[in-house]
Formats: structure tokens, sequence, C-alpha cells
């Protein structure tokens, strides 16, 4: 009888057949619903789009909204990923620079985009019925951490709470992305040029307006990065569970 290990060492070649199946399903499944919705793709029409069997899908995902879950899981790891090495290099990152290429990674992931604005029309009952419990975390993650950190080495204001800020911070972004699809013709502008101005508009809100030291200057590069690293880290976790295990569990939007 083989040993435990030997049936491991066995089982670990079908894993990397498995996570890439599984994201060729994904890619359908993403195609499908931006084009139609949620509420409209069935799990039939990505099986067919995706070139497997009925069957397969639940091989990976007990139901409709665990694949889709696991869909929103991955665009938000893709966009975390471009956020990262968008602001990685040898000079300083300074907030304003996260909220530029927030904005501009929001805009190449409208699956994320989509469940940040509550988008009923693309995300449907997926968003309806479940909490999103990832942008609670997000939110506690953004004020009693990252806020916090550059509160204390003088980079934003003083005379507004982390809860006041991080309020500020959340309606502005909203605020740009729901309203812009709305103006005029005459009143577009560029997708570079609407991310220069939302982080144009959170610097001037929420700067302290001090020169800060060399040594200030790289601590709040550090805990920029830190509170992109941290970020990055959770939603990869729930990725992998997403690939790894068709258990997801209730919460659908995590």
């Amino acid at each position: 009888m083989p040993s435990p290990d030997t049936d491991a060492q066995a089982r670990r070649p079908e894993q990397p057949q498995r996570e890439e199946r599984a994201h060729r399903i994904l890619d359908a499944a993403a195609e499908l619903i931006l084009r139609w919705g949620y509420d409209k793709t069935t799990i039939d029409d990505v099986a067919r789009s995706a070139g497997v069997a009925k069957g397969t899908i639940y091989l990976h995902w007990k139901s409709r909204e665990a694949l889709f879950a696991a869909l929103l899981r991955r665009d938000r790891v893709a966009m975390l990923e471009q956020v990262r090495n968008a602001v990685a290099g040898p000079g300083g990152v300074t907030p304003r620079d996260l909220y530029r290429h927030l904005a501009l990674a929001l805009m190449a992931r409208p699956l994320v985009r989509a469940a940040l604005l509550g988008d009923t029309e693309v995300l449907g009952k997926l968003i309806r019925q479940k909490p999103k419990v990832q942008t609670v975390e997000a939110v506690r993650s953004l004020a009693g951490i990252y806020l916090t950190t550059l509160r204390e080495h003088g980079a934003i204001r003083e005379d507004l709470t982390p809860v006041e800020q991080v309020n500020m911070i959340s309606a502005t972004m909203y605020g740009f992305f729901v309203i812009t699809p709305q103006m005029p013709e005459e009143y577009q502008v560029s997708g570079e040029r609407l991310a220069d101005l939302l982080a144009e508009t959170l610097h001037r809100a929420l700067d302290s307006g001090r020169t800060l030291s060399p040594e200030q200057s790289a601590a709040i590069t550090r805990a920029t990065l830190a509170y992109l690293d941290r970020g990055l880290g959770l939603a990869r976790d729930r990725l992998h569970l997403s690939l790894t295990t068709s258990d997801m569990g209730k919460d659908y939007v995590r």
C-alpha cells in the first residue's frame, strides 16, 4: 500500500493542471460577466465558453457564486499587483503616488471597480445578497494602520481623525468613478489625467503641508509599501483558497 507521502507526491503534479484549468474557466467567466452581467451568465455559458464540461466547473467551485467570487478575488490580486509594481523602485513613495496608481489600476479592472461601486448591472445578485467583508477590512486597515502611521510621521493633517480621513478618501474615490461616465463628452478627460486629478484632490485635502525630513519620507515609503503588501498578501491567500478548494464558505464577496 502506498504511503501517505507517496500519495501526496503523486497528487502534486495535478495541482498546476488544476489551477491552469481554473484560470481558463475564470477567463471565460470574466468575458461573459462583462458582456452580459452576473445575473444573465449561467454555469452552462461559462462551461461552453471555456470548453469544459459543466461538471468540471463544479469540481472547482460548489456554486455559481463561488465561481464568480473567485473571479473577483483574482481581479483584486491583479489590481494590487499592478499598484505594487508601479510604486516599486529606488525612489520614495508618497500617499499621492498611491492614490494615483490605485485609480489607474481601478480603471484597468472593471470587475473590481464594479464591486467597489456596488454596480448591480455588472455583478447583480452577487453584490445585492452578500456582505462586503473585504471592503470593511480594507477600510479598517486604511484608517487603523496606514493613516495612523502617516499621522505619526507628520505627513497628513492632525485636525481630522483617521475615521474622517478614510471617509474623505472613500467618498472622493467613489465620486470620481461614479460621475466621470456621466459627464458630457466635452468635459471628459483621459484616464491618466483623471488619476492625476484624483490624487491631487486627496493630496490637497489630507496633506499636512509640512516639509518632511529624509527620515520621515523614508518612513512614509515603508508604510505605504507595507500597506500594499499586507493587502496583497491577504488577497493572494484568498485567491489561493478559491483555486485549491471548492469549499468557499458563505461569504462569497470577500
